[in-house]
């Protein structure tokens, strides 16, 4: 890919994020996985870090080898057409530095989007983090859309009433170090999605998943960006169990009915419609 051509992408990534008309992400962890939810409509792919993590034979939290990740990640953009942005976790780096260098490297894969979380950090820590993000994608020439993540909802960080507060006070800040947008998973009900939106002057992009609200509610309320997360992971992976205990068990394959087909398969696999 032509540097010309990532800026191109990463230009298009920025202006998909719009409040009200939300960006889909489907989240993916290979390349067959890029070209099924491109043929479906989306208009950008995400990896989902817990996914890419699980077929890689680790944890999700950090655990997973940098380099496997960034590797997974360049098949990814190799696949499709459409603009790529990573979930690289904390940032793979035990420094604000490190996430730099890890941000040049995934740049180099051509993606141009990246999601960074807060985790258990403190939120100059986190904010110094996105700043060297910003500045690693700068010196690199590319106008890389970053996503800050805290994760105060989703690790149920503080007393449930000054959650709210905190996230605003962490996002702001990460806005401030660069962060193009803000994440936010962990949050289902519409009061606390509204007061987000209200609150940081960022585009906002929730988790979504059975239990949330629909798309077209969520773009009611303001989000600029629905994510699945690893849900179409668990999701396939429930296939995998199914059919599995079921053949080991009964001897039937009725958990099979249903799937795509070789020839379909094959075909994404050499880039065929």
């Amino acid at each position: 890919m032509t540097p010309t051509r990532q800026q191109e992408k990463a230009r298009a990534l920025g202006e998909l994020h719009r409040p009200g008309e939300p960006l889909v992400l489907a989240n993916v962890w290979d390349a067959l996985g890029a070209r099924l939810v491109a043929a479906a409509g989306a208009r950008a792919v995400a990896t989902a870090s817990a996914s890419v993590s699980w077929t890689l034979g680790s944890a999700d939290g950090d655990a997973a080898d940098r380099e496997e990740v960034l590797a997974r990640t360049a098949q990814i953009v190799r696949s499709v057409g459409l603009p790529v942005t990573a979930d690289l976790e904390t940032g793979f780096g035990a420094t604000a530095a490190e996430v730099g260098e890890t941000v040049t490297a995934l740049v180099a894969t051509g993606a141009v989007g990246v999601n960074l979380e807060d985790a258990a950090r403190p939120a100059d820590e986190a904010a110094e983090r996105i700043a060297a993000a910003r500045a690693a994608a700068g010196g690199a020439g590319v106008d890389l859309f970053v996503n800050a993540r805290t994760d105060v909802f989703l690790r149920r960080i503080g007393d449930p009433a000054g959650r709210l507060d905190e996230a605003v006070r962490r996002l702001r800040a990460y806005v401030e170090a660069g962060a193009d947008g803000v994440f936010v998973p962990g949050v289902a009900d519409r009061e606390t999605i509204a007061a987000l939106v209200a609150a940081v002057p960022a585009p906002l992009n929730v988790l979504a998943g059975p239990g949330s609200p629909s798309v077209p509610e969520l773009a009611e309320l303001g989000v600029a960006r629905v994510s699945l997360g690893p849900g179409l992971a668990e999701a396939a992976y429930a296939v995998v169990r199914r059919a599995a205990e079921e053949v080991y068990t009964a001897g039937t394959y009725t958990a099979l009915d249903g799937g795509l087909t070789y020839p379909e398969l094959n075909a994404l696999a050499l880039g065929r419609d």
